[in-house]
């Protein structure tokens, strides 16, 4: 039985528009066009090719929607070393030449490595469960996802919109996230490829700390400078860099030079993974976890206690006393209370 989805405690943003959300499945199993063949028989439209690795579903009720060779692991940071960045290294060969229009018989190898990836527009976070109509066809149809290869390291990313831009807002989303991150890390359960490869890297444990503190609340510019100090790369688990560029693109750019850093006023929430071969698993189900962010959000008092948990817990070495107090935060306010 599908998921029911929770709504977040805002709806809207600060100018009184309906708050979107995109989203971003990758899978193996089903070629470009097949996969875009599935988006237009399920929403309508028309198919655009635009290679043979890429095409687009025009004219479909939510708006166009992309499926491509996903690229994505061309571009992880190199300059982080270590074994991730060299198995990223030996994968931006591939992404390169796909880029560079080499489309020989090695395609049918890096289909091991690249996934197909749906990419859907913009809509009313209100009608996500419409969208997550995908997942079922996909399973239907064949389409595999992360625990079905051991090379597979597929990730379905959720961009809600930010239902604000001031910096109180931002602040306060970014440490309900890092709060209650190690609980989602564990209920996902992430793909032990997704963990070992940096796309989905931990914020920094001196970042973590400076950010949980129940006194860090910043102005904006300094918040963005604090979190490009330790954090000017696309590889966390909730990627704040779009929704910064939006905000801020000069600040950012002076730090930044990836140019597949993107302004939108999103958060990017890469954490989880595409699990097709799950009966009980949908893209609500993902949704439903990141609104449990959006509630302790919303909830200063919750930020202040569990941020001086968390801060007491690293000097007493108690480390059972914050997961004691997300849980009677939890019990409280659950969506049903």
């Amino acid at each position: 039985m599908p998921a029911e989805m929770i709504l977040p405690p805002c709806l809207e943003t600060d100018d009184g528009q309906p708050r979107r959300i995109g989203v971003e499945i990758e899978f193996a199993g089903l070629s470009c066009e097949q996969a875009a063949t599935l988006v237009r028989d399920l929403f309508g439209g028309q198919i655009e090719p635009i290679d043979p690795y890429k095409f687009e579903v025009a004219g479909t009720r939510f708006g166009t929607f992309t499926v491509e060779l996903d690229s994505q692991y061309a571009h992880a940071d190199e300059s982080e070393g270590g074994e991730a960045a060299s198995v990223s290294a030996g994968v931006s060969d591939i992404g390169r030449s796909i880029r560079n229009g080499v489309t020989t018989a090695f395609v049918a190898v890096t289909s091991l490595w690249l996934p197909v990836e749906i990419v859907a527009p913009p809509i009313p976070l209100e009608v996500l469960p419409e969208l997550d109509r995908l997942v079922p066809a996909l399973r239907t149809e064949g389409a595999e996802g992360s625990k079905d290869g051991l090379l597979y390291a597929f990730a379905t990313q959720l961009n809600p919109e930010a239902p604000s831009l001031r910096a109180e807002s931002i602040v306060a989303h970014l440490k309900a996230f890092l709060l209650l991150a190690g609980r989602l890390r564990a209920e996902i359960d992430v793909d032990l490829l997704r963990r070992t490869l940096p796309f989905t890297d931990p914020f920094p444990k001196t970042f973590f700390q400076k950010v949980i503190d129940p006194d860090y609340w910043p102005a904006l510019p300094q918040f963005i400078d604090d979190y490009l100090e330790t954090n000017p790369t696309r590889n966390r688990e909730l990627d704040l860099l779009p929704l910064l560029m939006h905000i801020a693109p000069e600040q950012v750019r002076a730090k930044v030079e990836d140019e597949l850093v993107k302004s939108r006023p999103t958060f990017h929430y890469r954490l989880p993974d595409t699990r097709l071969s799950d009966p009980t698993w949908s893209v609500v189900t993902e949704w439903n976890r990141w609104a449990e962010v959006e509630r302790l959000a919303a909830d200063p008092e919750a930020l202040r206690d569990l941020g001086g948990a968390f801060l007491d817990a690293a000097e007493s070495r108690k480390p059972e006393a914050p997961a004691e107090a997300i849980d009677a935060w939890r019990s409280e306010n659950s969506p049903g209370r």
